[in-house]
């Protein structure tokens, strides 16, 4: 059996867990999540814990057991505490600046580069004298956030040689030596 999927997921006060027809509803005080289930899994939910199950050993449905457990404890925490990601801007001239859902970065570019956020994910910037810009994002959807960050950081990802470049808080960046330590 998974040794992830086994695990009971401990349902919170305040967040309560739906399944209805293969589509299983999370509601807790920071929003609401749904997530369709394959047919050959299936979810009970008694009192505060919920349980995965699946229908045989296949090892398609052993792969689902796991992957819909942790899917249904990700939207557990989302809508109990929420997921935040931060994201620093290295280098010279890189800026970052937020009018509501709109994200605007200078990112060395010679255009600044302008991000329509979705609504779900919230947005926060900061920026200090003698500090990196930093990007605040916060939402309880971990999914979405972790490909709102994929996509800023995309646009220009840490080079190894002077660490410059759009990273998340306290990532260590390999640095490799350049031309004149080969002599």
């Amino acid at each position: 059996m998974s040794r992830i999927g086994k695990l009971p997921i401990t349902v919170p006060a305040g967040v309560t867990v739906t399944v209805k027809d293969q589509e299983i509803t999370v509601k807790g005080p920071k929003g609401e999540l749904t997530q369709t289930v394959n047919p050959a899994i299936s979810v009970e939910v008694e009192g505060n814990e919920c349980k995965v199950s699946r229908v045989n050993d296949e090892k398609q449905n052993r792969a689902y057991h796991g992957l819909y457990r942790s899917l249904i404890q990700n939207m557990v925490v989302g809508v109990s505490e929420g997921y935040k990601k931060t994201l620093e801007l290295v280098g010279v001239g890189y800026r970052a600046s937020n009018q509501g859902q709109v994200l605007e970065l200078s990112l060395g570019y010679t255009h600044t580069i302008y991000l329509v956020l979705p609504l779900e994910v919230k947005v926060e910037t900061k920026s200090e004298r003698n500090q990196n810009p930093i990007i605040m994002l916060e939402s309880n959807d971990k999914q979405l956030l972790g490909q709102v960050c994929a996509k800023i950081r995309s646009f220009r990802m840490p080079e190894p040689y002077k660490g410059k470049g759009v990273k998340f808080q306290g990532e260590y960046i390999r640095r490799k030596a350049g031309k004149s330590a080969g002599k």
